[in-house]
């Protein structure tokens, strides 16, 4: 049986120009030119997939999305926001609502297909109940402070509140603060585990390493002893370390600090998804263009691109702007929130778990459903 895509839009013209391109592509289409009407037809029709405008003139699209999100009945519909807007508040505020992928007009049809066909492949292995089991996600600032541990920690807690059973790590010895971040002291697990050879890590071993936060999160961190950082990694204990912790971690989240070496070389080939995290200064956006070049030689569409806003800016690049220069989709748009994220910190709680409800925090939790549908996709 066809697929079923609901389109709305309230412009005649892009309602049959989307229509005849979905139909094309073998799906069934129905169509709505109204907020009212999308919602009573995704809750009669139960649509596959909601292709939504977001200038509309008697409900605009952002709330639309809040309404299908808020409904039992068409919450786990995936949405596709496909608009004229481009600026990356517009983005951020489609995330926040509720949306799963976000497309500016105009498009070229073979890229909406693509983002069709991936959104409907992540939505059916999700009914199946693919697993995340034995996945690794790599965590990577393109330089120092935009906030790789931070990321890691709330990627870990919101898969936690997902009803999976993470584990977080890190390797940087002599400058680890999962622990001591999350009120655990300077635990320093992992710093014993890469003190040793290859044929001596085991399951069994690292499991009797891991600490556990409050909250149930598992805990394999490095400690901020000055001294701890005269340690040589041997890449090929960390890859056996990765390799290990596929068996326990569901899935493994590693904070992989900033920028490349040797030892991220290797260990970023092992990650099943590597979210790299930039800020939208044209200093750190030219950084991120040379690492991804870098990074996409080994497998270009591990790379989740993540844009880390750590103050409010007025004068921001257009995200489309990004995307071009970078040449990677961003897949996530992060708030400042310096407030909460010391709050937070003096709790010893990751920021999702400490203030649910913030904005900051929803886009976390997005964050962190995103990258568990791409490994469930795969």
């Amino acid at each position: 049986m066809a697929e079923k895509i609901l389109i709305v839009d309230d412009d005649v013209d892009s309602l049959k120009l989307i229509g005849l391109m979905l139909q094309r592509n073998g799906y069934e289409v129905i169509a709505a030119q109204t907020g009212g009407q999308a919602l009573a037809k995704a809750t009669n029709d139960l649509p596959d997939l909601i292709i939504l405008d977001v200038m509309m003139p008697d409900m605009n699209g952002y709330d639309v999305c809040r309404r299908l999100r808020g409904n039992p009945i068409t919450q786990q519909i995936p949405i596709i926001m496909f608009t004229a807007k481009t600026l990356i508040d517009d983005k951020v505020a489609g995330f926040e609502a509720g949306a799963d992928d976000y497309l500016t007009k105009p498009t070229h049809p073979a890229e909406l297909a693509s983002r069709v066909r991936a959104i409907l492949q992540r939505s059916s292995a999700k009914r199946q109940g693919g697993s995340s089991k034995g996945s690794t996600i790599g965590v990577l600032g393109v330089k120092g402070g935009v906030g790789a541990t931070t990321v890691t920690m709330n990627l870990g807690a919101a898969l936690l509140n997902m009803k999976l059973n993470p584990v977080i790590a890190d390797f940087r010895p002599g400058i680890g603060s999962l622990g001591i971040t999350l009120g655990l002291g300077n635990v320093n697990g992992m710093s014993k585990l890469l003190a040793r050879s290859t044929g001596e890590i085991s399951a069994d071993g690292i499991n009797r390493e891991i600490a556990t936060h409050t909250s149930g999160l598992r805990v394999l961190s490095c400690t901020s002893h000055p001294r701890e950082g005269l340690i040589t990694i041997s890449p090929d204990t960390a890859v056996a370390i990765i390799k290990e912790l596929r068996n326990i971690g569901k899935p493994s989240i590693f904070d992989l600090g900033c920028g490349y070496n040797p030892l991220i070389s290797r260990i970023s080939t092992e990650m099943d998804r590597l979210i790299v995290l930039v800020d939208p200064a044209t200093v750190t956006l030219n950084m991120a263009r040379e690492l991804l070049q870098e990074l996409a030689k080994h497998n270009r569409d591990r790379i989740h691109l993540v844009v880390v806003n750590r103050a409010q800016i007025n004068l921001q690049p257009p995200w489309h702007e990004v995307e071009h220069l970078l040449e990677h989709e961003i897949r996530a748009i992060i708030s400042p929130s310096p407030e909460l994220a010391y709050q937070a910190m003096e709790a010893g709680m990751p920021m999702v778990s400490f203030q649910p409800n913030a904005i900051v925090s929803s886009q976390l939790n997005k964050l962190a459903e995103d990258v568990y549908k791409v490994i469930e996709s795969k």
